[in-house]
Formats: structure tokens, C-alpha cells, sequence
């Protein structure tokens, strides 16, 4: 490490500790794969107590900056980050009433219309045999009645999309909502038609043809009919109960 960490006055210790941390990594002074030094020399260096390093590194592993590894060459090291906790965060947010289905569809549609657009222009052919395949293995789960398990492949075909961009940003932002829309998928059950299947097979033809104008269209049509018919579904739940 080129500098000596600053000794720490704030009351709250090991938000200060944590604050230098990620203030050295963003200067380039610490990276993916460093390894810290043991917590009784942070604890000097920082003047602080090893409870509140300790606490600092634990608040750091919740958010993917530290990955802490036990023992003998285990220890504290600077974490490759965890995109996972973009969707966990919009997952909260859904749970608690934050975040509506409206919501979720309307970003959807931001997100997936200009997703759908760089994939037109940089897809590759193992991209869209990918995105291929998995519209089969839906149509394989459906006709075998695994309704459940259909739900995990379709919403991995958005993810297929935004890997197909090449953009690692569009990768995390589409596996952050899919998680959300994976658990509500999963709450108002699976859908026993082949509606999704067919517009997919529409979407991929638009892909295939490098037509984004029409692959954005048959994309957000039936992102606005899989909302209606959420909507049917959440409704039928809702009645059921009450019987």
C-alpha cells in the first residue's frame, strides 16, 4: 500500500474505516484480488479498535467490496464486486410496496427496447442460437406441464438478450429486474399457454433479419400483453383465496 491509512475521528468508526477502504480502491491504490492486511494492523493504522475494523469488513462483504476468506491463507480481500445485489435491492423494494408491476413494466420497456436495438446490431450467431434454444427448451417444459420451471427459462432469455449486447452494464440491469419479475412470475404461477413461445419465435425472426424497429415493436407489444394478462392472474389469485 503506497500511503498509511489516516487514524479515524468520527464517532461512527467503522463507516470511517470502510470509507477509506473504498476511497484507496477508488484511486486505483487497491484492487480485485489485494489482500488486505490482518485486523489487528488495520487497527493500528486506523487508531481504532479491531471490533470496529472487523465491522468494517463484514459491512464490505455484505456489498461485495471485501470477499473474506478463512483459514490459513484466508484473510480480507478486496472482492470482484456482486451484481446480484442490484436485483436484491429491487427486490426489496417490490416486496415492501416500492416498487408496482406498472413500474416494472414501464422500465422494462425503456431497458428491453434499447437492449433490443444494440442486439439487433452486435449479436452474434452463438447468441442467437442461444436465445434459440432456449425458446425450445421452453416449449419442452410447456408441452411436459412443468409450468414452474418454464418460468427460470423464460426469464433467462432476457438475460441471453442483454448478454447479446456485449455490454456488461445492460447485463446487470437486466438480470437486477429479471430477478424481480422472477419472483412475481413465480408468485401468480406459470402460464399454461404457448403465447410467450410465439412471441418469441416472432421476436427472433425480427432479430435474425437485424430489423430493430420490428423486433423492439414485438417486443414491447408482448411485454404490455404479459402485463394484462399478470394482471388476470393476480386477480383469479386474489378471488380464489377469498372463496
Amino acid at each position: 500500500m503506497p500511503r498509511d491509512f489516516a487514524p479515524i475521528k468520527r464517532r461512527r468508526l467503522s463507516d470511517a474505516v470502510s470509507a477509506q477502504i473504498q476511497d484507496r480502491i477508488a484511486a486505483g491504490e487497491l484492487r480485485a484480488g489485494d489482500k488486505l492486511p490482518p485486523e489487528r494492523e488495520l487497527a493500528e493504522r486506523f487508531g481504532v479498535s479491531r471490533g470496529a475494523v472487523r465491522e468494517a469488513l463484514r459491512n464490505l462483504e455484505r456489498t461485495g467490496v471485501v470477499a473474506l476468506q478463512a483459514g490459513a491463507r484466508g484473510g480480507a480481500f478486496i472482492g470482484q464486486g456482486d451484481p446480484s445485489l442490484i436485483g436484491d435491492s429491487f427486490r426489496n423494494l417490490y416486496q415492501l410496496g416500492g416498487v408496482s408491476l406498472d413500474d416494472l413494466t414501464e422500465a422494462r420497456i425503456w431497458l428491453e427496447s434499447t437492449v433490443v436495438r444494440i442486439a439487433c446490431e452486435r449479436a452474434t450467431e452463438a447468441d442467437l442460437a442461444a436465445l434459440a434454444a432456449n425458446v425450445d427448451e421452453a416449449e419442452r417444459l410447456l408441452l411436459a406441464e412443468r409450468y414452474e420451471d418454464k418460468i427460470d427459462i423464460q426469464v433467462e432469455f432476457h438475460n441471453l438478450l442483454a448478454k447479446a449486447t456485449h455490454n456488461v452494464v445492460m447485463v446487470m440491469l437486466m438480470a437486477a429486474l429479471m430477478d424481480v419479475m422472477r419472483d412475481f412470475a413465480h408468485a401468480v404461477g406459470g402460464e399454461r399457454t404457448d403465447l410467450t413461445i410465439r412471441a418469441r419465435r416472432r421476436f427472433l425472426a425480427a432479430l435474425r433479419q437485424r430489423d430493430a424497429a420490428a423486433a423492439v415493436a414485438e417486443m414491447t407489444e408482448h411485454l404490455e400483453s404479459l402485463q394484462v394478462r399478470y394482471r388476470e392472474r393476480m386477480r383469479d389469485r386474489r378471488g380464489s383465496s377469498r372463496a
